[in-house]
């Protein structure tokens, strides 16, 4: 079918203008889609989901669905701007929340939110502290929503010891002969083995509650207002799922907290920004408005650190299994990525008792 039939399915009226590549996401094929109805011009993300990764087009639509549904109600209910702070599936013309075509292909549109831009890189700290405030409202919007309700997208995607028995696996098997040339990263994953359940664990004990959580808590996931430089909406909502907010919070940490890039060569350049991470922690918990436990709040550091060390891991793990999930752009590029975040990691742990007491500088407030 070609892409204006396919727009004819969903619940949009007028003639389609434009439609143009959109955004820098690697899973989905994302366009801007502008439509002319009674002389107004208006705009829409139309996007073919990634069936290789995601298979359970029901279940994911689902979750989404759900989640939309409940944060438009909750917004609404605060006197906020529903078309602006959350995300809208258009539905299809038999009611639907995507379209199958008939080569098994999958589509669906969201609502374009004008006047917002996203950032792929933290440049401003002001930038940082908005996104965090964001993850956080998401966080305190979602605290009642049942989250054992929603579909496992990805299973197991967060269950660090689970990815440590894959590594440990990898490391067994060493198909690639890989394993001699790695030994000091494999050694500096082995020696944390006691830490890798640290976060499930305690879920499965019910020390700590089971969350709507993203899980993917980059600031290019969050619309920022281009007129007031506010964070506005949690965007791809792909991978919602049931998690613990440790995860958005630590994902969040990994990425926007790291004072180089995520696959830096030169390791001297790696280290935990402690100004970004004290930006990030207070608009966080700013957002969260009280909804997180004592013990989540207690065990925010450790998140960020889990997180890490479970990116590292599985960036390893890929590179000893041949690079056949990551992406890479060079030769050891996920060996590079891997060395990224376990430098990460290290200089975590000799910043340990600072990052527990930016926490408690901001938990109480």
């Amino acid at each position: 079918m070609k892409k204006q039939e396919l727009i004819r399915e969903f619940t949009v009226e007028g003639t389609v203008l434009s439609m143009q590549e959109y955004g820098n996401g690697h899973i989905n094929r994302t366009e801007l889609v502008e439509i002319e109805r009674d002389g107004r011009r208006e705009k829409y993300i139309f996007q073919q989901i990634n069936t290789d990764v995601f298979k359970d087009v029901d279940g994911l639509m689902e979750n989404i669905m759900g989640v939309t549904s409940y944060l438009r109600e909750r917004i609404e209910e605060q006197g906020g701007a529903p078309d602006r702070e959350a995300l809208q599936v258009i539905p299809t013309k038999n009611g639907g929340s995507y379209y199958r075509a008939p080569d098994g292909k999958c589509y669906r549109m969201y609502l374009f939110i004008s006047d917002a831009v996203c950032y792929d890189a933290v440049k401003r700290p002001e930038d940082f502290y908005e996104s965090a405030e964001a993850f956080g409202n998401f966080q305190a919007l979602l605290a009642d929503y049942p989250a054992e309700k929603l579909h496992e997208t990805i299973p197991d995607f967060h269950n660090t010891g689970k990815r440590f028995a894959t590594f440990c696996r990898a490391v067994r098997d060493d198909i690639c002969g890989r394993a001699s040339s790695v030994e000091q990263e494999i050694a500096f994953i082995m020696a944390r083995e006691e830490e890798m359940t640290a976060l499930t664990d305690r879920l499965a004990k019910g020390e700590l509650p089971l969350r709507v959580t993203h899980n993917d808590t980059k600031l290019n996931n969050v619309m920022i207002d281009s007129r007031t430089g506010k964070g506005l909406c949690v965007i791809d909502l792909d991978t919602v799922m049931p998690g613990l907010s440790l995860y958005d919070f630590g994902d969040s940490i990994r990425f926007g907290a790291n004072t180089s890039a995520e696959d830096e060569t030169d390791l001297a350049k790696v280290s935990l920004d402690l100004g970004n991470y004290e930006v990030f922690v207070k608009g966080y918990l700013k957002g969260c408005r009280g909804s997180l436990t004592e013990k989540e709040l207690t065990m925010l550091p450790v998140g960020a650190k889990l997180m890490t060390l479970e990116c590292g891991m599985r960036f390893l793990t890929d590179y000893l299994s041949g690079d056949t999930y990551f992406r890479i752009h060079r030769e050891h590029h996920n060996l590079d990525r891997c060395r990224t975040q376990l430098a990460l990691v290290a200089d975590m742990e000799r910043k340990w008792a600072q990052m527990h007491e930016i926490v408690a500088k901001y938990r109480d407030r």
